[in-house]
């Protein structure tokens, strides 16, 4: 996000091509101009990730069997790591890696 501001490509291209909001980008850039790199650096706390509920798990199944095309995405099929950054940029989850969805979601 920061390399493609730095090229003077508008927040919401940008939003576009990264699967998430204008918001979040907004984000990045603001935190990165005040904090420079180490803005970068995820601030991980460990432990276990958190369980979906039964509702999230078929609200993500559901996307999962559909098409990307459905969802204004240019691809044909889902990729697990796609699906995971499509989730994240939606709001659905706040966190899933495409490990998470090939086990089934915790």
């Amino acid at each position: 996000m920061v390399l493609l501001s730095a090229q003077r490509i508008p927040v919401a291209k940008i939003a576009q091509v990264t699967f998430t909001s204008e918001d979040r980008v907004r984000d990045v850039i603001h935190n990165f101009n005040a904090d420079g790199f180490t803005s970068l650096y995820p601030k991980y706390a460990g432990g276990r990730p958190r369980k979906f509920t039964v509702a999230e798990r078929r609200e993500i199944k559901k996307i999962a069997k559909s098409r990307p095309s459905e969802h204004g995405l240019p691809l044909s099929t889902w990729s697990l790591s796609k699906l995971a950054e499509f989730l994240v940029a939606e709001g659905m989850v706040d966190d899933i890696s495409h490990e998470g969805l090939r086990v089934g979601a915790p």
